[in-house]
């Protein structure tokens, strides 16, 4: 889980996680150097699968990612947002499908700041499918709908320096090279809100020669890679 000033929902997003890991897992934290109560709420628990990384200063949350996915020891990753809610069977499934693939993807619901719904599928909104092609155009990969081997891990680190989301990269490295599945299941409540890094399930606000920069150089380097 990558933080920065996540005070106002990061305990929910805690709970939500921890009421599903077993003894040998941890939730892995860094923090951005935030000035709220983050790192507060964070050292409030006394919770042995909680490890919390040095507090470093990165400026994006894709920064704080590759820095998490460096210091990651279990075979079975998750990335974690700071403000979602991850549904009671999100692990377990995940966990299932990851027997027969080597990244999952599930779909979510969109909540707002007050955690009410206001789509209930991420999948039907974007037209959600599998394909290298199709997820360069359209991404549907979303970080938090996201698990994988470690494996994937040698493929995708470290980031390329032009890439504009980390969750797309990882998974459009893992279409190239490894087995990826989407599944139907809504295992994570997404909430978008002001402070939000990213637009998902939004209109992106980047004009459109942005756009079309963005995918070429993040074609090329999956060419590249």
């Amino acid at each position: 889980m990558a933080v920065h000033n996540g005070a106002l929902f990061l305990r929910q997003q805690i709970d939500s996680i921890l009421a599903q890991l077993n003894p040998g897992d941890e939730l892995m934290i860094s923090d951005d150097k935030s000035t709220d109560s983050t790192m507060a709420i964070i050292k409030s628990y006394d919770d042995a699968r909680i490890c919390l990384l040095p507090s470093l200063k990165f400026g994006s949350p894709t920064k704080n990612f590759e820095y998490l996915l460096g210091h990651c020891k279990n075979e079975i990753i998750f990335m974690a947002d700071q403000d979602d809610v991850w549904h009671p069977e999100k692990i377990e499934i995940m966990v299932r499908e990851l027997n027969n693939c080597d990244l999952v993807v599930c779909d979510c619901r969109l909540i707002d700041q007050a955690g009410n719904v206001f789509r209930e599928s991420f999948f039907e909104l974007n037209r959600s499918q599998n394909g290298l092609i199709n997820n360069l155009m359209r991404n549907s990969f979303v970080g938090c709908c996201m698990g994988f081997h470690r494996r994937i891990l040698k493929k995708i680190l470290p980031f390329p320096l032009k890439i504009a989301m980390h969750d797309q990269w990882i998974g459009l490295i893992a279409q190239r090279y490894f087995k990826v599945k989407f599944i139907p299941q809504t295992l994570v409540d997404h909430r978008r809100h002001s402070g939000n890094y990213t637009s998902t399930g939004g209109r992106s606000e980047n004009s459109w020669n942005k756009k079309v920069i963005s995918r070429l150089q993040l074609a090329k380097a999956i060419w590249q890679h």
